[in-house]
């Protein structure tokens, strides 16, 4: 397995947002226009694709200080390690 972890030293996540962050369409900063970038919809992406690679996303943010995410993932096999064959392909 190998182990991402993704930090800032922005200005945090509320501890009652924290909950809620990979909802699809959640925005902490309610202050935010649609003219703003972003969906709501990144770390909702993210998680469900940790998740589907059996693993599960954390996430720890202090206000002031910054946020840190982190998760891991299977490291994948080597190609002769039983790698899925096609049939009736030729190589270029």
């Amino acid at each position: 397995r190998v182990a991402l972890c993704v930090s800032d030293n922005g200005s945090g996540i509320a501890a009652h947002d924290l909950p809620r962050i990979f909802e699809r369409f959640y925005r902490a900063d309610k202050a935010r226009t649609r003219d703003d970038k972003g969906s709501g919809l990144g770390l909702a992406i993210v998680k469900r694709i940790v998740e589907l690679h059996g693993s599960e996303i954390r996430v720890d943010s202090v206000m002031g200080r910054g946020t840190r995410v982190g998760f891991d993932l299977p490291l994948a096999r080597a190609l002769g390690d039983a790698a899925p064959r096609v049939a009736n392909m030729t190589p270029p």
